[in-house]
């Protein structure tokens, strides 16, 4: 039997570990800052036949009210280290980095590639994982290598980012190999003096209403964080739609002749006026990706609508939000809500976003 690890907590609170403010106590608890101290966590566990839940900066979970029964692995490995080489530096972060402050580095450096991804919440480690996107940019297009504590195995692998099977909002880390690698770090190639990403739409009329037609990166950086703080997609005390993971939903992708269909269903119930356009935007395969929020609004739900003390956000369609006292199965219980009224109005089952810790949406 393995020896317990050194800081081994027991009924540790996991409302106070995420964004959301919601979920009972963790049986057993232990924060690892090191490498060797997150594989002594996992042997304990798998020798102790416990199940494993590897915690970050906890802005994508909903935990159940029951919390969980086994071990939370909280990573917290830190560190950053950079290679530069013709143009391009390669950045390597350890996954208990907080994800904004060095997106914050790389603009203040001129290293293009991160800069959309600006005021997201959570640690460097989630990025791969749920290959983090926003504002037309993505990690997979930066990633290039990713180390992790292969509990199949009991070793430290690294994965290439052809071996991480990226997809939207999705990696194999997520999907077939979920709850198989503990992110140790991740290594980002940023173009040294690049030009910033400027693709959506949003983003675009912000700056073109600021007056700033050659955006820099800082400019770029300072854009998004403003668009986020409009939508309430930063945290900010003051802020009452505070307590979210953000997006709670994704925005599905469809084949094309579907978001015709919804298109034309949507005109001639006059859900969609004649002068008006559905928002859809191009996808890989001839799909469409649609918008989950304008679905939502148009299933008959609105900015503030509330199922107890879990609500949608007064800011943005997207996001539910504790309230104030909500419990896990309120939040359940309003995500079913707004996903069932999607699919009975546009046959779209939208897909959720975080991770749900012991229970089920």
């Amino acid at each position: 039997m393995p020896a317990t690890p050194r800081s081994l907590e027991e009924n540790v609170s996991l409302a106070g570990l995420s964004t959301l403010g919601i979920g009972g106590p963790a049986r057993y608890y232990v924060r690892a800052g090191r490498t060797e101290a997150v594989a002594e966590a996992a042997e304990w566990a798998a020798a102790s036949r416990l199940p494993l839940l590897v915690l970050g900066g906890g802005s994508n979970l909903v935990v159940s009210d029951e919390g969980f029964p086994g071990l939370v692995l909280h990573v917290g490995v830190r560190g950053i280290e950079t290679a530069a080489d013709d143009g391009t530096v390669a950045v390597t972060a350890g996954a208990g980095e907080p994800w904004d402050p060095l997106v914050a580095r790389a603009v203040g450096e001129g290293w293009a590639g991160l800069e959309c991804l600006s005021g997201i919440p959570g640690l460097v480690g989630a990025t791969p994982m749920q290959n983090v996107g926003a504002y037309g940019q993505d990690v997979s297009g930066t990633v290039t290598r990713v180390r992790a504590f292969d509990l199949a195995a009991g070793r430290v692998v690294d994965l290439a980012r052809d071996e991480c099977r990226f997809g939207y909002r999705d990696s194999r880390f997520k999907r077939e190999d979920r709850g198989r690698y503990v992110i140790l770090a991740v290594t980002y190639l940023l173009r040294a003096g690049g030009a910033p990403a400027v693709r959506y739409a949003d983003l675009e009329r912000h700056l073109a209403a600021q007056g700033v037609g050659s955006p820099t990166l800082a400019d770029v950086r300072r854009a998004v964080i403003e668009v986020r703080r409009r939508k309430s997609m930063v945290i900010d005390p003051d802020d009452p739609n505070r307590r979210s993971v953000g997006s709670f939903f994704m925005n599905p992708v469809v084949p094309g002749a579907e978001a015709e269909q919804i298109e034309a269903s949507a005109r001639r119930d006059g859900t969609l006026a004649a002068a008006e356009k559905m928002p859809a935007y191009p996808a890989p395969g001839g799909r469409v990706k649609l918008s989950a929020a304008w679905l939502i609004e148009r299933a008959g739900l609105h900015r503030g609508y509330r199922r107890g003390n879990a609500g949608i956000s007064t800011n943005h369609t997207l996001a539910i939000v504790n309230c104030g006292g909500a419990t896990a199965r309120e939040v359940v219980d309003l995500a079913r809500d707004i996903r069932d009224r999607v699919r009975d109005r546009f046959g779209v089952t939208l897909v959720p976003e975080p991770v749900f810790v012991n229970l089920e949406l």
